[in-house]
């Protein structure tokens, strides 16, 4: 007796679906870190503090698990490890903050997050395998056109100090790219991949930064250290990563990832009512721009169902 079953090449209308919102969720949860970040800074913290806030909460909040999961260095190899540990922990966080102090949020919500889709489906398609095909091209192309029309609206100039922000913008968007891979890869959990990120954060970075800077975070307002712990220690630490994580299981690294391109028009929505800053018309196109090209490149253009051929009936053997 054998069996065929037919490879799934696009997610079915309901894996489509769950994965949408769990991909949304979790940029909804991204485009609020900006907007914390910018609270922070313009109050008493800095991007150093705000950095052990998010590690010293999610890390003594997933050591009880990792504790029970462990490294899974078996399945990720030390390799992939370290790209659990740099893409979803200190080093990618820092440069992504770091970025800010060059260039404007609308670059970091540009250049950062909404191009992780780029970043993953060219590394998903070398270390995966994952198909680039016509569809994830016209998204992906659609998705650029809409960021650079961002930046080049936010006053986005060649030859100036900006020129440092965007390069840790890509850097760190590449770090993050290396995480969702490995972990696509090794098959794990997202809330085991933000642990091993998380804890390994908690053990490395934090130790050091309290070297540096001693008590001086504990002088800062309890409100602002709830916010940020909060925001950044609990949501983006851990519930977007877990978010993330479901995404990308259910619609593969390259289309779990397209939805954080959505990451400016919902920075730009949140900032309505928060900052008071409405985007221009040039901004409104480049994210329909954007949104397009998510739902194209994420495989939200003609969701099918599974197909499994039946089994061949058991050929019956008689003995003489």
């Amino acid at each position: 007796m054998s069996q065929s079953i037919q490879t799934l090449v696009q997610p079915t209308t309901s894996q489509y679906i769950r994965g949408s919102l769990y991909g949304v969720a979790a940029v909804g949860i991204w485009a609020s870190w900006i907007v914390a970040v910018r609270l922070g800074i313009r109050t008493s913290l800095t991007p150093w503090d705000i950095v052990a806030i998010r590690f010293g909460v999610a890390g003594l909040v997933l050591l009880p698990y990792l504790l029970k999961k462990g490294l899974a260095v078996d399945r990720l190899g030390w390799a992939g490890l370290a790209a659990i540990m740099l893409g979803g922990g200190a080093p990618m966080v820092l440069i992504s903050y770091g970025g800010l102090l060059f260039a404007p949020a609308a670059h970091a919500a540009s250049l950062y997050t909404a191009l992780i889709p780029l970043y993953v489906a060219i590394l998903a398609a070398v270390v995966l395998g994952e198909v680039f095909n016509v569809a994830k091209r016209i998204g992906l192309v659609l998705i650029v056109a809409g960021v650079l029309g961002i930046v080049w609206g936010a006053g986005g100039t060649i030859g100036t100090p900006q020129n440092i922000g965007h390069a840790m913008f890509t850097g760190a968007g590449m770090l993050w790219a290396c995480y969702v891979v490995a972990m696509r890869k090794a098959r794990l959990e997202g809330l085991h991949a933000a642990a091993i990120a998380a804890v390994g954060s908690l053990m490395t970075y934090v130790p050091a930064y309290a070297i540096v800077s001693g008590a001086d975070l504990f002088n800062a307002p309890w409100r602002d250290l709830a916010l940020q712990a909060f925001v950044h220690g609990l949501l983006v630490a851990v519930i977007s990563f877990l978010c993330i994580g479901r995404a990308v299981s259910i619609l593969g690294a390259s289309n779990g990832s397209a939805f954080a391109a959505l990451a400016p028009a919902i920075t730009a929505i949140l900032a309505i009512p928060v900052l008071g800053e409405w985007p221009a018309t040039s901004d409104w196109i480049a994210m329909l721009l954007i949104s397009g090209g998510v739902f194209v490149a994420s495989g939200g253009l003609l969701p099918v169902r599974r197909v499994v051929q039946p089994k061949e009936p058991t050929k019956c053997m008689s003995t003489s």
